[in-house]
């Protein structure tokens, strides 16, 4: 996979003026990466470190997709959730609270200065880690 498909993936639905503000890199220069040209490596960084991408999976495709800031242990937080509301846990109510959670540290982990919470960086986020998931 070219840098550029990496780029077209890490940029999924967004629109490429909305990546290009988000990474604050402009939007000629991210349509340039993505007809073939490749970024510096001071370039590539910045685009990993405000997308949270992998710089490593960026540049050569290994690695992993998104950093981490944290993994969530799926059994502490079914626990937690059972001992809270006094009840088990169904499939579909774990799912639902992964996703929460998940989308919560990607916000805490994007959140600007002035408070600004990047819902459509998130929801790009959710959307990928989705289809990553092993079913």
């Amino acid at each position: 996979m070219t840098f550029s498909a990496r780029l077209k993936t890490l940029i999924g639905e967004e629109s490429i003026s909305g990546f290009a503000r988000r990474v604050e890199i402009s939007e000629a220069l991210i349509r340039k990466y993505l007809k073939g040209s490749e970024p510096s490596l001071v370039k590539a960084n910045q685009i990993a470190m405000r997308a949270n991408c992998s710089l490593e999976w960026l540049a050569t495709g290994c690695g992993y997709l998104y950093r981490q800031a944290e993994v969530v242990d799926k059994s502490a937080l079914n626990a937690a959730f059972e001992h809270v509301n006094g009840k088990k846990i169904s499939n579909t109510e774990a799912d639902k609270l992964l996703t929460i959670v998940t989308g919560y540290q990607y916000l805490r982990t994007h959140k600007k200065s002035d408070g600004y919470l990047d819902i459509s960086g998130m929801t790009t986020f959710l959307n990928i880690a989705k289809q990553e998931k092993p079913e």
